[in-house]
């Protein structure tokens, strides 16, 4: 039996079970917060297309190239409500270690969740 790597999102479920399922378009999330842990996974394993796709074409950049020699390398959620996540993302930039913390803002659309902004602080 081979062994799934780990969900980036924390969940402690193996990736194709948990995040791995929406960025293939398997499933939608249910909640801001699993569509932000799911987007934060996306982030961690290069999938910007599911980041793309997920972000309210309003508030969404045009690029979304990723940084060079940044690492997602972890995910707290500090709280949660209807339509909003707040949130502590760390990551490795050349091997320095930071954190991203936000408070990020979440719309149904078309009856599926997407992300609209966030204040970051």
């Amino acid at each position: 039996m081979t062994l799934q790597p780990t969900c980036p999102c924390g969940s402690g479920s193996a990736y194709d079970a948990c995040c791995g399922r929406l960025h293939r378009g398997a499933a939608l999330a249910e909640t801001a917060e699993q569509l932000m842990r799911a987007r934060y996974a996306a982030y961690a394993v290069g999938d910007t297309d599911y980041v793309f796709r997920t972000w309210h074409p309003r508030t969404r950049p045009d690029d979304l190239t990723p940084e060079a020699g940044l690492t997602w390398t972890g995910l707290s959620i500090v709280g949660a409500g209807e339509d909003w996540v707040e949130f502590v993302a760390s990551y490795e930039r050349g091997g320095v270690p930071g954190e991203l913390r936000e408070r990020s803002r979440f719309e149904r659309r078309a009856g599926r969740w997407v992300y609209v902004d966030g204040e970051v602080g």
